[in-house]
Parts: C-alpha cells; sequence; structure tokens
C-alpha cells in the first residue's frame, strides 16, 4: 500500500460468493463518502448485465475511460471493474500501466472470483492501494479469528456455544454466513443475543468439510465423525467418491513411503513424502503409531475399495466410501482396542 490515501483495491478469492459480498461491503464504504458527500459509483463487467452490444467496448475499456474522466459534482468517483478474471494479456497491461499514474479522484476497485488474480495486477495493486482477500485461512487460529471478527460485527450477538456451533457446521460453506446473520436479525431484531437454540433453526444443511477434517478423524479412530466428514464432503463439499478415495490414498501413501524411512522429524519426513513440514510431521507420528502390519492392512482396504467404485461390487459408491472409512478408522484406534477385533477381509467385515 502506498504512503498516500489508496486509489485501487483488488478483491479476490476462490469463492465467488465471498468475493461478491466483500466487494458489496468495500463498496458501499467508499460510497458513503465525507464531507463533501455520497461519492458516484460506476460499475462495469457486470455478469448480471448480459451479453455486450457488438459496437460497445469492452468493459475493461470503459472502466479505465471511466478512471481517467474527473468526477462532475464530486470530489472522487469508485469505478467498479467486476470480472477481471477474465481479461487477457493485453487487458491487464493496459490496467497495471493506468495504475502507474492513476488519477487521484478515482478510486479504482477490481474483483477477481474462482481463480488468482495475475500477478502483474496484484503488485500494481499493492503499489498503489490495497489487495483484500475476500477469505480466510483455511484452518487455525486465522480462520477462527476471521470468523470471530464476522460475528463481532454481525447485528446480532452471538453467544460464544452459538458461534462454536456455526462455525462447525458452515465448515468450507462459509458464503452462507452473511445470509444466516442476516436472516437472524430479521428473525430476533438489532443486538439481540443469539444462542444455540434461537441459531438451531436457520441452520439449513451442514456445509461442506477440508479432506483433513476426514483424514483427522481416521487417525483418531473415530469412525463415527469420519463418516460424518465423508457424507459431508460428498454431499455438501460435491466431491466425487474418486476424488475423496484418491486424498485417502495420498495420506495412507504417505505413510506407506515413511514406513521403514529413516525419517525423524518434519523436515525429513517431507523430504521423503513431499508434503509440507506440518502434514508430513502428522503423517510420520500416524505411521509410526500404526506400525507396518496396519499400514498394509490399510492398503489393501484402499485396494479393494478401488476396484468396488469401479464396478467390482453392486454397492451404491456412499456405502463403499462408509465401510471403508469406517474400517479405515477402526485401524486407527489405540492397539489395546484394535487388537480385540478379530480380522476380516474387505468384503466379509469386520465383526
Amino acid at each position: 500500500m502506498s504512503a498516500t490515501s489508496p486509489v485501487a483495491y483488488l478483491v479476490q478469492g476462490d469463492d465467488v460468493g465471498l468475493v461478491s459480498q466483500e466487494l458489496t461491503a468495500l463498496v458501499a464504504r467508499l460510497a458513503a463518502g465525507g464531507a463533501g458527500g455520497p461519492t458516484p459509483v460506476e460499475e462495469y463487467g457486470d455478469p448480471g448485465r448480459g451479453e455486450a452490444r457488438r459496437d460497445e467496448a469492452p468493459p475493461v475499456a470503459l472502466a479505465l475511460a471511466a478512471c481517467r474522466t474527473p468526477p462532475f459534482l464530486a470530489e472522487r468517483r469508485v469505478v467498479v471493474l467486476r470480472d477481471t478474471a477474465g481479461l487477457d494479456a493485453s487487458q491487464v497491461k493496459d490496467v497495471v500501466a493506468y495504475l502507474s499514474d492513476p488519477l487521484p479522484s478515482t478510486l479504482l476497485v477490481l474483483a477477481c472470483a474462482g481463480k488468482s488474480a495475475p500477478a502483474a495486477l496484484v503488485k500494481a495493486v499493492r503499489a498503489s492501494g490495497v489487495v483484500v482477500d475476500a477469505a480466510p485461512a483455511a484452518v487455525g487460529r486465522a480462520r477462527s479469528t476471521w470468523f470471530a471478527e464476522r460475528l463481532r460485527q454481525a447485528p446480532v450477538r452471538i453467544a460464544p456455544a452459538a458461534a462454536a456451533r456455526l462455525e462447525e457446521h458452515l465448515g468450507e460453506d462459509i458464503a452462507r454466513l452473511e445470509g444466516i446473520l442476516a436472516a437472524l436479525h430479521a428473525a430476533y431484531g438489532d443486538r439481540a443475543g443469539v444462542g444455540p437454540e434461537e441459531l438451531e433453526p436457520f441452520l439449513g444443511s451442514a456445509g461442506g468439510v477440508a479432506p483433513w477434517d476426514l483424514t483427522d478423524a481416521i487417525d483418531a479412530g473415530d469412525a463415527s465423525r469420519a463418516v460424518d466428514a465423508l457424507q459431508r464432503m460428498v454431499s455438501a463439499g460435491e466431491r466425487h467418491p474418486l476424488q475423496v478415495l484418491a486424498t485417502l490414498h495420498r495420506h495412507v501413501g504417505a505413510m506407506l513411503r515413511l514406513d521403514g524411512s529413516d525419517a525423524t522429524d518434519e523436515t525429513s519426513a517431507a523430504a521423503v513424502t513431499g508434503l509440507r513440514p506440518y502434514p508430513a510431521k502428522k503423517a510420520l507420528a500416524q505411521s509410526r503409531r500404526l506400525g507396518h502390519e496396519r499400514i498394509a492392512r490399510a492398503v489393501t482396504l484402499l485396494a479393494a475399495a478401488d476396484l468396488d467404485l469401479r464396478g467390482g461390487l453392486g454397492w451404491p459408491d456412499a456405502l463403499v466410501l462408509e465401510v471403508l472409512v469406517a474400517r479405515l478408522a477402526r485401524l486407527g484406534r489405540p492397539r489395546s482396542n484394535a487388537g480385540r477385533a478379530r480380522r476380516a477381509d474387505y468384503h466379509s467385515g469386520d465383526q
């Protein structure tokens, strides 16, 4: 960001809904204006506008022409270009050229949803303004902090227990957060307190979860939690069964590569598996805990499930995956519990 007031903003993110929400909020703040009154806003590249006429200039050309025109009867204007994800190389070059010498009275707002913005565009915006990432971190404290900040800004007061329930329920489907908060506000009023009981009727179906929610549950030996994560990945997350199987292949494959290796820490484990240090450290710990026999059993289960998903068994795909996940989780139980179970092959069950 420049030392002076920003003249450009870039809102980017993989989730189209989150980018749209962040863009709407940003433009509303910029348009509110100051002592001089509201700031006029001009928008280009609106997907809802339909096809452009053949004799009409591309949205990026119209937006840049507006950027170079001083505002009329106002101190500044906001120019919004929504569809920067679709810009070609020459159009990106034109935007970067403008940003090298922007008009101080124009605030250019760019939106890039569904894919990463071009590196040159990001660099140019950072030099003269602000880049806004319209998504929380995938996991950890940064994600929880992002979620807590959104709840803090909400028009209702969400109790801690309700906040935890809401975050868990939405999973990866965080674009639904604003809609739920708006519905709670309409139902209970401004700054009303919302606990778990008040929240529950507005939750709807559970959102998708990340792959590591499934593998962490399997590693912990928690079959119920693992099957729940699986169902949310396939239904709300819309992952194909073979995608889920590929996730499990990578997970068990990392442990198989570490089995019998000389890896002793996250650095050496990362070198063996090709994973980043933290997941490599987890894979190393789980590989050592399971041991060769149970890792080999997991590989056998995966191979059988792979054949069954490709027509080897007349079960529904969902059932094949649920049985696989439950059996993998069974292998993840502490040895004292797993040792009491009688071994069986994939098709005869684990009872």
